[in-house]
C-alpha cells in the first residue's frame, strides 16, 4: 500500500508522516526534503530553487518522478509506503490520497515557530525569515508560485480537494490526532480490498 500526503504549507504533513512511519511499520519518502537537499546541493534556499524551478522543470519533474519510481519498488517489496509531496497524489493514482490543510495563520505560525529551533532551521532552509509577518507573505507567496508550477507542469491544482480520498483540516487537530484518523481512514479501506 502507498499513502501519499499533500496540503498546505505548515498543516503538519511531515510531523503527521513521521507519526505514521510509526505507527503501521511504513517506509517514508519526503519529496520535500529531497528538493531541500537539492537547493543546499546548489548553494540556493527553497524560495532560489522555486524560482528557479520556474525555468528549469527538471528541479520538480525528475525529483517527482523518483520518488514516485521508489514508493512502487518499495510497494512491489511488500511494504507499505508513505510519500509525502504536494503531487505525490497524481505520480501515483492508485495510492490512498490524503490531504492536510490549516488556516494559512496558523501554518504561518508553526513555521516561523519551527525556524526558532536551529535543526529545523537548517533542514527547512526557507532563507532568511526576519518576521511573523513576512513568514505569512511568504508562505502564501510560496504556495501560489507552487501551484503554477504543478499547473504549468503537470496540468493540476494540488489544493482541488476532491482529488483525495481524505481531507483534513489541522488547524485545531493535533498531529497525532490527523495520523490516528489517517490510521483508522486506511484500516478501512485496507479491509473493503
Amino acid at each position: 500500500m502507498i499513502i501519499t500526503i499533500s496540503g498546505t504549507p505548515g498543516s503538519g504533513k511531515s510531523t503527521v508522516a513521521k507519526l505514521l512511519v510509526e505507527k503501521i511499520s511504513a517506509e517514508r519518502i519526503y519529496v520535500g526534503g529531497i528538493r531541500r537537499a537539492l537547493a543546499r546541493k546548489k548553494g540556493m534556499s527553497l524560495e532560489q530553487l522555486n524560482e528557479y524551478a520556474q525555468t528549469h522543470p527538471e528541479t520538480d519533474i525528475d525529483v517527482d518522478q523518483k520518488a514516485a519510481a521508489e514508493a512502487r519498488l518499495l510497494e512491489k517489496q511488500g511494504k507499505i509506503v508513505v510519500v509525502e509531496g504536494r503531487t505525490q497524489f497524481h505520480f501515483l493514482p492508485k495510492s490512498v490520497k490524503i490531504y492536510i490543510k490549516v488556516d494559512p495563520v496558523v501554518g504561518a505560525q508553526r513555521i516561523w515557530k519551527d525556524l526558532h529551533s536551529a535543526a529545523t532551521r537548517q533542514e527547512r532552509n526557507e532563507g532568511n525569515l526576519r518576521s511573523l509577518e513576512e513568514t505569512k507573505q511568504r508562505t502564501r507567496e510560496r504556495e501560489e508560485e507552487d501551484a503554477r508550477r504543478y499547473k504549468k507542469y503537470y496540468g493540476i491544482d494540488h489544493r482541488d480537494e476532491s482529488q483525495y480520498d481524505l481531507v483534513l483540516d489541522s488547524t485545531r487537530q493535533s498531529a497525532e490526532e490527523i495520523a490516528e484518523k489517517i490510521v483508522v481512514f486506511v484500516q478501512k479501506k485496507k479491509n473493503n480490498f
